[in-house]
C-alpha cells in the first residue's frame, strides 16, 4: 500500500491509546472522559481516531457540528456524541434522528428539538453551554437558570449536561481560568439551590485537565494532547504524552543546480554554489503552509535538509548538501521522527506563526490517512479514493 503513495499521514493509535489511558490515570476511575474529534480527529481522521479511543477508556465523544456526528454514527460508533457548536432549528430533524446530543442555547432549537423528538418517539439528551468568560458561544450565567426551568418543561428533552469552556487554560497566569471556574461555580449553585442537579458537568479541555484538578467535575474534555500535541507553549504536559501523527513524502527528482539558479516562483532563493536538491512532492495543496518558504525542513536518511525558495501548491525544493546519497523516492518526514532527528508540529507551527492545532488540522483530503497499530497497518482512507474501474 504504502509504496504507491506519493504523500501521506501515519496515525500511531497505539499514541492515541496511550494517550487516552494517560488522561485515564490522571483523572481517575469516577471522571468521564469526553474524546473530543471535531475537525476529523484535528487531521488525524475522526472514525478510527474515535474508535481507538473508546476501547482505551473514553466513554463519550465530542463534535462540533451535527454532521460530524452522523459520519461517527454511520460508521457504528454507539457512543454519546455531544455537539459542542450551533444547531439551526432546521437540524433538530438530523440531532434526533441521529441521536446526538446537542448544545442548546436557543429557545428556538429547544422548541424544534422537542418537537422532533415527540414526533420519533424518542428522548433527546441535551447539554447547555454557559459563557464565562470565553464570549463566544454559549448563555450568560444570569441567563441560565430560566433556560434550564425552560428546556425542563420541553417533553423529549432531557437536560444532561451543563458545561462552560476556557478562554487561557494554556497559559502559566491561571488568573483568568480559575476567574471562568469561580463564575461556573456560582451557577452551579444557583442551580442546585433551585433544586436542579445536573448529571454530567463538564468545564476541562487538554490544559485544564493536565493543570486545574478543581474543573474536573464528572467529566474532562481532552482534544489536542490526545493526539500527543502540547497543550500549551508555556509549560510541558504534566505527564508523557505520544505525537500520533507523521507526515511523509518521497523524493520525486535528485539535481544539483548551478550558482546563480533561482529556485521557484519569485526567485526568492539563488544559490550561491554547487547545491545537491531534492524535490519533495508536499505544498499548501496538502495543508503544508507557504509562509514555511525558505524557513522550513524535512528529514531525509534522518537529517535536516532545509527548503529553498518558495512552498507551491504541490512541491518544494531542499537543499541536500549535507545529506549524502539521496535517490529518488527515499522517505522524507515532513512532521514526525525519522531516525534520531525529530520535526514536531510545534517546531512547524512556531515557523509559521501559527499554533500546532493548525498543522495538523490543515491536512487537505488528498494526503492519504495510514492507520496503524503495533507496528502493523490497520486501515486507511485510501479505498474510499480509489474505486475498481468497473465501479466508476
Amino acid at each position: 500500500m504504502l509504496e504507491e503513495l506519493v504523500t501521506w499521514a501515519e496515525v500511531d493509535l497505539d499514541a492515541i491509546a496511550y494517550n487516552v489511558q494517560a488522561f485515564r490515570s490522571h483523572v481517575g476511575k469516577t471522571v468521564e472522559l469526553i474524546a473530543v474529534v471535531k475537525a476529523n480527529a484535528y487531521g488525524h481522521g475522526a472514525v478510527p481516531v474515535a474508535q481507538a479511543a473508546l476501547a482505551s477508556g473514553a466513554t463519550r465523544l465530542a463534535v462540533h457540528r451535527a454532521m460530524e456526528g452522523v459520519e461517527l454514527r454511520q460508521a457504528g460508533i454507539e457512543a454519546p456524541i455531544l455537539v459542542m457548536g450551533y444547531t439551526p432549528s432546521a437540524g433538530a430533524d438530523v440531532v434526533a434522528r441521529w441521536r446526538l446530543t446537542p448544545s442548546v442555547v436557543t429557545a428556538e432549537f429547544a422548541s424544534a428539538l422537542s418537537a422532533r423528538a415527540g414526533a420519533l418517539g424518542v428522548e433527546a439528551p441535551v447539554h447547555v453551554k454557559v459563557d464565562t468568560g470565553m464570549n463566544r458561544y454559549g448563555l450568560l450565567p444570569p441567563e441560565v437558570l430560566d433556560f434550564v426551568r425552560t428546556l425542563r418543561t420541553l417533553p423529549g428533552l432531557r437536560v444532561e449536561g451543563l458545561f462552560t469552556h476556557f478562554a487561557t487554560a494554556d497559559s502559566a497566569d491561571q488568573t483568568h481560568v480559575r476567574r471562568q471556574l469561580a463564575v461556573f461555580q456560582e451557577v452551579l449553585q444557583v442551580l442546585q439551590g433551585a433544586g436542579i442537579e445536573i448529571p454530567l458537568v463538564h468545564a476541562a479541555n487538554s490544559a485544564a485537565t493536565m493543570r486545574l484538578p478543581e474543573a474536573h467535575f464528572d467529566a474532562v474534555r481532552p482534544g489536542i494532547a490526545l493526539y500527543g500535541l502540547d497543550p500549551s507553549a508555556e509549560w510541558p504536559p504534566v505527564f508523557e504524552i505520544r505525537p500520533a501523527l507523521t507526515l511523509k513524502s518521497r523524493v520525486c527528482r535528485v539535481r544539483e543546480l548551478p550558482p546563480g539558479a533561482g529556485v521557484s516562483y519569485g526567485r526568492t532563493f539563488v544559490t550561491k554554489r554547487p547545491t545537491p536538491t531534492a524535490l519533495v512532492p508536499v505544498g499548501y495543496g496538502d495543508g503544508y503552509h507557504r509562509c514555511l518558504s525558505n524557513k522550513g525542513s524535512v528529514l531525509i536518511h534522518g537529517q535536516r535538509a532545509p527548503i529553498l525558495g518558495q512552498v507551491c501548491m504541490d512541491q518544494f525544493v531542499v537543499d541536500t548538501s549535507d545529506i549524502p546519497g539521496v535517490q529518488q523516492d527515499d522517505e522524507v518526514v515532513v512532521v514526525g521522527r525519522q531516525g534520531g532527528a525529530q520535526i514536531r508540529a510545534e517546531e512547524i507551527a512556531q515557523l509559521a506563526g501559527a499554533i500546532n492545532y493548525e498543522i495538523t488540522t490543515a491536512l487537505l483530503p488528498r494526503v492519504i490517512r495510514i492507520y496503524l497499530q503495533g507496528g502493523e497497518v490497520v486501515g486507511s482512507n485510501l479505498d474510499r479514493m480509489l474505486k475498481k474501474p468497473g465501479n466508476i
